[in-house]
């Protein structure tokens, strides 16, 4: 699978225009290495970026592959298009196989965020230009950092869908859900027996950490409160539903998070997981330590409440 959308390119990773000179190229890449490099106390992880941004565009032939490879604005990627790497997976496909038991599935996880996604890279390209594929790979790595972000989280709400329709028949998941009127939704609502679970499913394509419980990162915005917003959603669905949240689950790509971060219920507040994806199908299972269990008749009884009461997002 292609690297995430939301990753930098490399000349987001130095600074400078796609169109920038080789000289303007050579000096913002010196300029970062000093900046970066870990003896004048930089960041490893930037100063690897910046080596490796310039490994892609530095030579001038290594430039002229990756920029052939990008979209020509009215015209079409240099025979890249053969292929949709990020197109949409086949209606019902999931993970697993399909003689397994499936959990109960309702909703379309990632619809929302690919009908924006359409919607933005055919304004971004502009009116009167036909793109006939917008999954493409050059136009993708061409459009705007905000826009590729849409598409990562699209992809990643169906990572996720796709792990939790493997757990068997004892789970209910629900997706895209709507979060009321500020044009808000859940991912997804997951319940089984350890509980409901309130999910968000993220790709920024850049590490993150808490910082003042709030999730911060290269690729998050600075405006941006991705856990704020997730309280506020679940919040309006709790309410609307009749149901309390186990815990607020936020899912990252693995190389996003070395391993969980929680922050602690308060209150009413439910309890707030961040987990890299590889670990969300055994959170789902065992919950966490301390976390109650409830009983197949409660699971029951809920699941009942939420088909009843679950509204989902118009796309």
């Amino acid at each position: 699978m292609p690297e995430s959308p939301s990753a930098a390119t490399p000349y987001e990773v130095l600074g400078v225009s796609s169109t920038a000179s080789d000289d303007e190229l050579r000096r913002a890449y010196r300029r970062l290495l000093r900046q970066t490099h870990p003896d004048v106390g930089g960041s490893a992880a930037k100063f690897q970026a910046v080596q490796i941004a310039w490994e892609r565009v530095g030579n001038p032939e290594r430039r002229a592959t990756y920029d052939r490879q990008r979209y020509t604005p009215g015209g079409s990627t240099d025979g890249n298009g053969e292929h949709a790497p990020y197109a949409a997976p086949a209606a019902g496909r999931s993970g697993g196989t399909q003689s397994s038991p499936r959990a109960r599935m309702f909703g379309h996880p990632g619809g929302h965020s690919r009908q924006v996604y359409l919607s933005l890279i055919r304004e971004w390209v502009g009116r009167g230009t036909t793109v006939s594929d917008p999954y493409d790979d050059g136009l993708v790595r061409s459009a705007p950092r905000e826009i590729r972000h849409v598409l990562a989280k699209a992809l990643a709400e169906e990572a996720t869908a796709q792990l939790v329709s493997a757990l068997g028949i004892g789970y209910t998941a629900w997706h895209d859900v709507d979060a009321g009127d500020r044009a808000e939704k859940l991912d997804h609502i997951v319940l089984g027996p350890a509980g409901l679970f309130a999910i968000l499913s993220e790709d920024w394509g850049a590490p993150v950490q808490l910082r003042k419980g709030e999730l911060a990162g290269d690729g998050i915005p600075e405006d941006d409160e991705p856990i704020d917003s997730l309280k506020r959603s679940a919040k309006a669905v709790s309410k609307s539903v009749g149901a309390r949240f186990t815990a607020l689950v936020v899912v990252l790509p693995d190389e996003a998070l070395e391993y969980p971060l929680t922050l602690p219920a308060r209150g009413r507040h439910a309890l707030i997981v961040v987990v890299p994806r590889s670990r969300l199908v055994q959170l789902l299972r065992e919950g966490l330590p301390g976390m109650p269990q409830g009983s197949f008749e409660k699971v029951f009884e809920l699941r009942s409440k939420l088909q009843n009461g679950i509204q989902f997002i118009e796309d």
